[in-house]
């Protein structure tokens, strides 16, 4: 029963691993991009390290799977973030996509919240 569990785990890693892949060649925009190459990515790699806990079943093995998974959820917001940031910042990111602006049309920080008003630089 562990086999077909850690099989059906494995498989479906496998597919959110593809759709990811598919997500990055078929979206639009940078930001779209990013969020498929983070969420169902990461999504997909602990399935795929759950089955493999479940199928191996030595401590040094998990061990090595647990220390996989969480570097991999460090990690992926992080570079996402700067991914994004750097996007916004040369202008590959839609602004009229965003739901949410909070710098101004000239890349300063609003400060006044009309969506026009220069402020400080960050």
């Amino acid at each position: 029963m562990i086999d077909v569990i850690a099989g059906f785990l494995l498989i479906a890693g496998a597919l959110m691993a593809t759709i990811a892949a598919i997500g990055i060649v078929r979206f639009p925009d940078v930001l779209s991009r990013m969020h498929s190459a983070t969420k169902p990515q990461t999504l997909g790699l602990l399935l795929i390290l759950a089955g493999l806990g479940l199928r191996l079943q030595d401590l040094s093995d998990i061990t090595v799977l647990v220390l996989i998974a969480l570097f991999q959820l460090l990690t992926a917001p992080v570079s996402a973030h700067m991914v994004g940031r750097a996007a916004f910042r040369t202008g590959l990111a839609r602004r009229e996509s965003l739901t949410v602006c909070e710098f101004d049309t000239d890349g300063t920080w609003d400060t006044e919240d009309d969506g026009g008003s220069p402020g400080t630089t960050r």
